[in-house]
C-alpha cells in the first residue's frame, strides 16, 4: 500500500480516487493536486513508482492542510463557537441542526435514535 499524509490509500483503485481517501482532499482537490504533479489521474495506485508518490507527497505535504492538522482546526472552531456562546455554539453544545432546519419532527442524524416515552401511561376513566 502507499502511504501519503500516514493513510494507506488502496492499491488497486485509480489515483484520482485513491487520493479522496485522505481527510481534507476531495475530488476537486485530487484532480487538481494531479495536474500539477502531472501524474494522468487514470492510473493506478500501484503502477505509481517512488518518485510519483514522492511528488504527491511533497504537493499534499506543502500547500494543504489535511488529516490531524485538519481535524484540529475544524474542532478548535467549533470550541471557539461554543465557549463565544453563540447561537451556532449553543445548537452544538446540545446537538441540534444549527441552520433552521425544523427540530419537532426530523433531524434525527442530529438529534439520535428516538428515545421512548418512559412510565407515561394513559389515565383510565
Amino acid at each position: 500500500m502507499a502511504r501519503i499524509a500516514g493513510i494507506d490509500i488502496p492499491r488497486d483503485k485509480r489515483v484520482e480516487v485513491a487520493l479522496t481517501y485522505i481527510y481534507g482532499i476531495g475530488l476537486a482537490s485530487a484532480r487538481k493536486i494531479l495536474e500539477t504533479t502531472q501524474i494522468s489521474p487514470d492510473t493506478r495506485v500501484e503502477a505509481l513508482n517512488e518518485e510519483d508518490l514522492g511528488r504527491l507527497r511533497s504537493v499534499i505535504e506543502g500547500g494543504y492542510k489535511v488529516e490531524g492538522e485538519l481535524r484540529s482546526e475544524v474542532a478548535m472552531n467549533i470550541k471557539r463557537l461554543m465557549d463565544i456562546g453563540c447561537y451556532r455554539g449553543l445548537r452544538w453544545r446540545r446537538g441540534l441542526p444549527m441552520h433552521g432546519q425544523r427540530t419537532r419532527t426530523n433531524a434525527r442524524t442530529r438529534k439520535g435514535p428516538k428515545k421512548g416515552q418512559v412510565g407515561r401511561r394513559k389515565v383510565a376513566t
